[in-house]
């Protein structure tokens, strides 16, 4: 049996979608071209990927289940960004509302490969940020700009780390290669040399607004 650190998550089932068992999940990958390439996948409950449920242990809990997607789509409006999963098997509402809350998975070495200077979203979450020789902090999210309307994203802009300081104070830091200096996931560090200030910026602003 394989354990949580061994699954990625591409997406978090949030409800049933349409009439005919499809569901609304969030998305966490760069690639939903995935689900039709590769669309065998496993459903499992949330927080088993971070190794906060367990599963398969004697406790009763259920493994992961095996599920293959047979239709997807990327919605508009209100729920860009989010995707719509069809899974063969599950043709009803009442079908598609037990997965609610479930999380889809991969095992780890099914990621496809990147190119290279790329990485995943969630190999840098967790990483230490250092400017220079200086920690400025953990790597808690990565952030995308999108339209006005927030209908889309806006490929064209660089992703932000989004980063908390020793002091708890967020950083946001452009991960952009004329920052980086060396990028060690196995180690989870973030070399970068950044503009002067730039580290700060955050905090100055926070103190301003609590006066």
């Amino acid at each position: 049996m394989q354990n949580a650190k061994q699954w990625i998550v591409l997406a978090q089932i949030l409800r049933p979608q349409g009439r005919k068992g499809e569901v609304l999940a969030d998305l966490f990958t760069d690639f939903p071209d995935r689900f039709a390439q590769h669309p065998q996948v496993w459903l499992a409950p949330s927080g088993f990927a971070e190794g906060t449920q367990t599963v398969g242990a004697s406790d009763g809990s259920n493994p992961p289940q095996q599920f293959e997607v047979a239709a997807h789509w990327l919605p508009v409006g209100r729920n860009a960004g989010r995707i719509v999963l069809h899974f063969d098997g599950v043709e009803t509402i009442e079908q598609a509302g037990r997965l609610s809350g479930k999380e889809v998975l991969v095992p780890l070495d099914e990621r496809l490969p990147l190119e290279p200077g790329t990485a995943y979203i969630s190999d840098l979450i967790g990483c230490t940020v250092y400017d220079g020789i200086t920690a400025v902090g953990i790597v808690g999210s990565v952030q995308f700009s999108t339209s006005a309307d927030g209908s889309r994203r806006l490929d064209e802009a660089a992703p932000l780390l989004a980063i908390t300081s020793p002091q708890g104070n967020e950083v946001l830091v452009p991960f952009v290669n004329e920052f980086i200096l060396g990028v060690d996931l196995a180690a989870k560090s973030i070399r970068m040399a950044l503009p002067e200030g730039l580290a700060e910026i955050n905090t100055a602003v926070k103190e301003r607004d609590a006066l």
